[in-house]
């Protein structure tokens, strides 16, 4: 489906993060790309019952040329954010890093692949660690790996 054809995107109902991701969009993360001292991407999933397309702003890190996000909502909760539950029932989304858009396919991490990459999440985000201490749930961390 081309630009022109796509459901149009609806951003966040935060609106702190609404207002982020139209800001990285205009400027292709000149403004936004480091967004409170982390690398932070765009992403536009499905909705799982919608079918709707979602856009949000989130901070990632790398590894080995793979995509690497935490699943703690924006803020303490002890539910899963809903962007982490689109890509669970549609792993295929887009993503904007800078001014480069690309597909992607999402998969939650496990045992010790999870916990390797969530010390590489909190080192660069120690609030993870915040998130984690409050929360009745275990964080899922997620890879986006180019298709």
């Amino acid at each position: 489906m081309s630009a022109e054809t796509q459901p149009p995107v609806a951003d966040s109902p935060d609106p702190s993060v609404a207002e982020h991701v139209r800001r990285y969009l205009a400027t292709d993360g000149a403004s936004g790309y480091r967004e409170g001292g982390v690398t932070n991407l765009v992403l536009t999933h499905r909705g799982r019952r919608s079918g709707r397309r979602y856009r949000t702003g989130l901070f990632y890190g790398e590894e080995n040329g793979r995509y690497v996000l935490v699943a703690s909502g924006s803020a303490i909760t002890h539910t899963h954010p809903q962007w982490y539950l689109n890509l669970v029932a549609e792993p295929e989304a887009e993503v904007q890093i800078l001014g480069e858009r690309f597909t992607v396919r999402a998969r939650t991490t496990e045992g010790a692949e999870r916990d390797r990459l969530w010390r590489l999440m909190t080192g660069l985000a120690p609030v993870y660690h915040t998130y984690a201490a409050r929360s009745r749930r275990e964080i899922p961390v997620v890879v986006l790996d180019r298709t």
